[in-house]
């Protein structure tokens, strides 16, 4: 399909994106104690790549990855604080320029006054804020920033509620999302559309409603995983304990328990969501590729780490599904990346990429799940919690990992999927380290990113302070809502507009 596709040529796409689902608890669809049975209908139909990885374990550079198929140290979405710059194309980009419709209900952390990114409409705001605030500073190694860093009284506050403040958005997102639906069955933009909903759950705090708390109770999968003495921590993982301020708070196993029933909770809200989102999209009889996904994991207490920030399975390994025409339902287990997405996303639109972005760190999916190979899968980070940029392959059943500040890593996750055992001082495992290294040498030029990833932290300290002296003017998105154009007004015909309001119409 070429920039100028006729309208409605090409397929609807509906993704749905949730925040920090750990991909362990999603080996092929929701695992079986999950309370999750829209997802799990969904999974019947669909592709499951059951080894997906995050670009970088942190929210914003994660979705700007997603978003364009590049990594952090291309789009220079370091962290949570960093600008996605607007001539960074997505693959809302590449399906708009190609003719269809493009929406946005919920989060994608977008940072700076950017807050579209090729999204034709945005149905709410964020969640999270959109300025350079929340910017680390690699100059204070060690330093908290404590108004904004990760404590572990998400781990401690655990528990149930009626409305919290991520509750109050998910509700939103959801509610625009299935009226954004409604609107579409109703035929008046004749051109195909995506549709995105991004939700924030189950990203902590850890607390739930109380009929999606319940059902959990007395659950195996609430004990508390295996927690590694912080002595016994390698260097960025104390790192992340220190920045988390784990010395404040003393974390019980009941705490554990009550945070893992509150996350898995969680899952089962935003299955609920999701069900009602489907529900509609069956009920208007639309037809759509589905997509499944999620930023980032949550190491939930595994080693003692909880959130994200590592290179580790809870943390880095994420849920993906696709529902597509041509994609047989079933199980991949070939590592794959969230960067795939934008590329995968135009073979299914019959998008050439050639055309629109020939340089993506990502790589159409299709051949893979066809069985050709994929090619080893990279990370990076280089947000809180580090101290010089890290980042991450993995390819088979290996995972390798490097930085600058820190000793090397090699796991062999078939034989140890828990990570317990570093392989890379191990001499019978000389020749994979090399490979490794040379993998990770002909990709990245550490020195340079380090400079980059410092420059930009430095500019932002700078500029952040100046805008907030004085009058301020918001990033964060402000959703429209043309009211004077909504239900009946008199410059309407009332006739002409009950009828095109109704789906379907004459039954």
């Amino acid at each position: 399909m070429t920039s100028t596709a006729r309208a409605g040529a090409g397929p609807n796409i509906l993704i749905l994106m949730v925040d920090q689902a750990n991909g362990l608890f999603f080996p092929d669809g929701p695992a079986e104690f999950l309370h999750a049975p829209n997802l799990r209908r969904l999974a019947e139909r669909s592709t499951r790549f059951a080894n997906t990885y995050t670009a970088s374990p942190l929210c914003a550079p994660a979705r700007a990855s997603f978003m364009s198929g590049l990594l952090p140290s291309r789009t220079r979405v370091y962290d949570n604080a960093a600008e996605f710059a607007s001539d960074i194309p997505t693959w809302a980009h590449f399906l708009r320029r190609a003719g269809w419709q493009t929406c946005l209900s919920g989060k994608m952390h977008f940072v700076g006054p950017d807050q579209l990114h090729g999204f034709e409409e945005r149905l709410t705001t964020d969640i999270y804020p959109a300025d350079f605030g929340w910017t680390p500073d690699w100059r204070r190694p060690g330093e908290r920033i404590d108004w904004w860093y990760h404590n572990l009284g998400s781990v401690t506050g655990a528990g149930v509620a009626e409305i919290t403040n991520q509750l109050e958005y998910d509700d939103e997102v959801a509610f625009h999302a299935c009226r954004k639906l409604h609107d579409l069955a109703r035929g008046g933009d004749a051109r195909p559309w995506c549709l995105a909903v991004s939700f924030t759950h189950p990203h902590d705090p850890y607390v739930a409603r109380r009929r999606h708390w319940e059902l959990y109770e007395g659950a195996a999968e609430l004990e508390p995983p295996e927690a590694i003495p912080y002595e016994a921590q390698d260097p960025h993982s104390q790192r992340l304990m220190d920045a988390c301020d784990w010395r404040n708070f003393d974390i019980t196993p009941e705490h554990v328990r009550r945070a893992r029933q509150g996350y898995f909770a969680s899952i089962s809200y935003i299955d609920e969501k999701i069900g009602e989102i489907l529900d509609v999209l069956e009920r208007t009889r639309q037809e759509a590729i589905v997509v499944f996904v999620s930023d980032h994991g949550d190491m939930l207490g595994d080693r003692g780490l909880w959130f994200k920030m590592s290179f580790f399975e809870g943390s880095a390994r994420v849920p993906m599904m696709i529902a597509a025409p041509g994609l047989a339902p079933g199980r991949v287990d070939t590592p794959v990346s969230t960067l795939d997405l934008a590329p995968t996303l135009c073979a299914l639109a019959g998008i050439s990429m050639e055309e629109v972005s020939p340089w993506v760190d990502g790589v159409d999916l299709t051949p893979v799940v066809a069985g050709e190979p994929r090619g080893p899968v990279p990370m990076e980070y280089a947000a809180e919690g580090s101290i010089a940029p890290m980042v991450a392959l993995r390819e088979g059943g290996w995972k390798y990992t490097a930085c600058p500040a820190d000793p090397e890593q090699l796991f062999d996750l078939g034989a140890d999927p828990g990570e317990r055992t570093n392989l890379a001082a191990d001499p019978g495992h000389a020749g994979r380290l090399d490979r490794f290294r040379q993998l990770a040498a002909d990709r990245w030029d550490l020195a340079a990113h380090d400079a980059a990833v410092r420059e930009s932290q430095a500019r932002r300290w700078v500029v952040y302070p100046a805008l907030r002296n004085g009058a301020y003017f918001p990033w964060d998105h402000q959703p429209l809502m043309r009211a004077s154009e909504r239900y009946m007004r008199n410059h309407m015909d009332l006739n002409v507009l009950e009828e095109s309001k109704r789906f379907p119409r004459g039954e």
